[in-house]
């Protein structure tokens, strides 16, 4: 009777798995429509164009859009400064609004039934007051979890920004001097950078896209600063618009920008390299050193016992 029970049970979760898996398949995979529309475009276009015109669109707009207007003020999104932060992290893609706001709300309630379901099954002795207060906690961890996640991503892209600016920098002026015009430069750049930073390609992409549709070049320019978010930038963005008012050499500026930039580099991993004598002291302390001690006087410290102490319990 057990073993028929056991079959039913897995009979049961394969049938889930299979009908899961079937419905995943019909709502991401891209139809007919999705590839023809697709096969449209170039067949290498720019990394932000390709990331904006994914055939995923509406499947995950079908998915999540229920779930994300349980936590989306539609009338505060466009002056909040998380749309920025979505700038910042290089998420540019229509939907990641809906994903976000919808992780937010099934998290929120997912964490406080994991955490139900776990207390019921272990039969865990607690108050009803203390479940409260971890069902809450956990409803407050699942809120916020996306909101860590997308700050870390914020991080990681500023700082492969910030390596990749210098390189950027010089292949600007290099093509600035060859005679090409900034907005032509800037094309070009883009596409060479490709190889190094992704990133950043994306970032020039954007702002060459920005100039050919007719945007004024310091409001391109004020925009890529804004969506980086970086201070050094921001100065290269301002020392930029100035020389384009004032017909300074443009590329002069990027020359003394670009070797500040690298100055600030080269201090940034000095400075990460006088901090990593403090951060290995705690664990070379708690877990080199206890090991080694034990390589080198485990043998003597045996040694000793064997000899001495038969020699003191027959004293």
């Amino acid at each position: 009777m057990l073993l028929i029970f056991k079959f039913l049970f897995l009979l049961v979760i394969f049938v889930l798995a299979v009908t899961v898996a079937y419905l995943a398949i019909n709502q991401w995979l891209p139809t007919a429509l999705d590839k023809r529309m697709a096969a449209l475009f170039v067949s290498h276009p720019a990394p932000v164009v390709q990331e904006i015109t994914s055939p995923l669109t509406r499947s995950v707009k079908r998915w999540v859009e229920p779930l994300a207007s349980a936590a989306m003020n539609a009338e505060s999104w466009l002056t909040s400064p998380l749309r920025i932060q979505f700038s910042n992290a290089g998420l540019n893609n229509p939907n990641v609004v809906a994903v976000y706001f919808a992780c937010k709300s099934l998290l929120s309630m997912a964490f406080p039934s994991l955490l139900l379901l776990a207390s019921f099954m272990f039969s865990m002795d607690v108050s009803w007051t203390w479940m409260m207060c971890w069902l809450l906690a956990a409803a407050a961890l699942g809120y916020y979890l996306p909101n860590a996640v997308l700050s870390h991503l914020v991080t990681l892209r500023q700082r492969e920004l910030f390596r990749a600016f210098p390189d950027a920098l010089d292949l600007l002026r290099v093509c600035v001097e060859a005679g090409l015009g900034l907005d032509a430069a800037v094309e070009r750049v883009g596409r060479e950078i490709q190889i190094e930073s992704e990133a950043l390609a994306q970032e020039f992409s954007l702002l060459g896209l920005e100039l050919r549709a007719g945007a004024a070049r310091a409001d391109a320019l004020r925009n890529l600063a804004l969506r980086i978010a970086l201070e050094d930038i921001d100065g290269l963005v301002s020392m930029l618009i100035q020389a384009d008012r004032f017909g300074t050499s443009v590329a002069e500026s990027l020359k003394v920008h670009s070797a500040s930039l690298r100055t600030k580099r080269r201090l940034v991993a000095e400075e990460a390299a006088a901090k990593l004598p403090v951060k290995i002291l705690m664990p070379l302390i708690f877990c080199i050193f206890p090991a080694l001690l034990t390589v080198l006087l485990g043998p003597a410290v045996i040694n000793i016992s064997q000899i001495l102490l038969p020699r003191l319990a027959t004293h």
